[in-house]
């Protein structure tokens, strides 16, 4: 949670993830909410040092027999008074699309697949998707939350979903 490709791996919290991994495992690799943060242990650049870090995932299941799987970060949660899914994202899910065309990768396009999701469920029925609490029924957030970025149970599940079809659909399960 909050971390980006470069915290990740600096951080090291990859090591033991790398030293698991075995011919023929599946490496899912799914960044960038927290690549476009301004902050210098997280900030990567989406035509440079996003890509750059990708690769060194990539790199390290190649090396291991694994097949590396990227997927564009999922769509957060806002419209735009027509209906629209804006789109939050910048450059980083365009940045992946062209890593995974350039590098031979397979790729998951979360950001379209969760725009998708919610655009034919709309404004308000995806508000469901996400993590909301009403004002005054949790001692922990008085003021409840209206959380536009991070999906509750229900929404994983749904992504979750949407990922094992994809995986299926491209015979990596």
């Amino acid at each position: 949670s909050g971390r980006s490709t470069k915290s990740f791996w600096d951080e090291k919290r990859f090591e033991p993830v790398a030293a698991g991994m075995r011919q023929g495992d599946v490496l899912l690799v799914c960044f960038g909410h927290n690549d476009e943060k301004d902050d210098a242990e997280r900030h990567t650049d989406p035509a440079t040092t996003y890509p750059e870090m990708l690769m060194r995932y990539v790199n390290a299941a190649r090396i291991a027999g694994a097949v590396p799987v990227l997927c564009t970060s999922v769509s957060r949660n806002f419209f735009a008074e027509n209906g629209f899914v804006v789109y939050t994202h910048g450059a980083y899910p365009q940045a992946v699309r062209e890593l995974c065309q350039k590098e031979a990768v397979e790729l998951i396009d979360l950001e379209m697949m969760t725009r998708e999701l919610m655009k034919s469920l709309g404004a308000q029925k995806s508000c469901e998707l996400f993590v909301n609490i009403p004002p005054g029924t949790d001692d922990r957030f008085p003021d409840g939350v209206a959380d536009r970025t991070h999906y509750n149970i229900h929404g994983a599940k749904r992504v979750a979903e949407m990922v094992a079809d994809a995986l299926k659909e491209n015979r990596l399960l």
